[in-house]
């Protein structure tokens, strides 16, 4: 019995060991790097960067990328993200202007949108779920991005600010070896016709947009490729943080009509959507800001998807 007992104690003290270099090794390790696997396409893509192409770009990352890196001087290069989750560690977003050294001056068209979509930088690092992906944009949405980011436009310009490097927690750097991984690419997308409301209502509120990112139950079981598979879709309960560190739950927008959004006209949700302000006299908050950008055609897509979405009873 006690060489039993020895060999118990044994196997459990080198079992702790094992962990304990392993937990080590992920601590004080950099996050994992991946081979960048572009396409010949790709590689050589010149993205169109006309007059039209950079208007619709900008209008895109106005609702999707000025809010997180707008920084000093009202250049994109980066600031501090204080509304991150603590267990995510000290998180800054980067500088994003044309910068040849501090932003993303040196790297092609094919680089951003390869990065865009799959979290892979040119050098082979990777971009954990606190950079938000878009892995099923279109090609010529995610290209007029690009456009808008070589363009004249004053806030793309280069700026030599650089932010401080990301401090991920040791929760994020086991997760990126274990569950968060890059996202595979995919090409030869193309929008639904405008002409199918309920389409292209899907399409902005889960490929563009992103909204089931906050408005599912929680980022951890968002599910990016497809979306529908998200734990609580469009359900909310998320707990997001506003800039003071506060904790909001998002808000259920399926067609529940109790805890929900299904006593909303189509009136009531475009009202709330671009302008902040409810049905019942209150007024959203941080993080969720108005969508002035969108159009009443769009809102309206959004809203007649939405009411195909199944219906979540959550009280928030």
């Amino acid at each position: 019995m006690k060489k039993i007992i020895k060999v118990i104690l044994y196997l459990v003290l080198l079992l702790a060991t094992v962990l304990l270099i392993a937990g080590s090794f992920i601590q004080f390790s950099a996050l994992p790097t991946y081979k960048v696997e572009m396409s010949e396409h790709l590689k050589n893509l010149q993205v169109s960067k006309d007059s039209a192409n950079v208007v619709r770009g900008e209008r895109i990352a106005a609702m999707l990328c000025v809010k997180c890196h707008m920084g000093t001087d009202n250049k994109l290069v980066g600031k501090k993200v204080l509304d991150m989750p603590k267990e995510f560690g000290d998180i800054h977003s980067y500088n994003i202007t044309q910068d040849k050294e501090a932003g993303i001056g040196k790297w092609t068209d094919g680089q951003i949108i390869y990065f865009v979509k799959t979290g892979i930088k040119p050098d082979g690092s990777y971009a954990p779920p606190y950079m938000p992906k878009f892995p099923l944009m279109a090609d010529a949405d995610i290209e007029s991005v690009v456009a808008w980011l070589k363009s004249d436009r004053p806030n793309v310009q280069a700026a030599k600010e650089v932010q401080p490097k990301n401090k991920p927690t040791f929760l994020i750097k086991f997760l990126c070896r274990v569950a968060m991984k890059p996202l595979p690419f995919m090409e030869n997308i193309t929008a639904p016709d405008s002409t199918n409301q309920v389409a292209s209502g899907k399409y902005l509120a889960t490929a563009v947009l992103g909204c089931f990112q906050c408005h599912s139950e929680n980022f951890k079981t968002n599910n990016e490729i497809n979306p529908e598979k998200s734990v609580g879709f469009f359900g909310g309960g998320n707990p997001l943080l506003d800039l003071e560190g506060n904790v909001l739950k998002s808000q259920n927008i399926t067609f529940d009509k109790t805890s929900g959004i299904g006593k909303y006209s189509e009136q009531d949700f475009m009202t709330t959507l671009k302008t902040g302000h409810r049905p019942d006299g209150t007024t959203t908050r941080y993080p969720m800001e108005p969508y002035t950008l969108l159009s009443d055609n769009e809102v309206k897509a959004i809203y007649a998807y939405l009411k195909t979405v199944p219906v979540i009873s959550n009280q928030n």
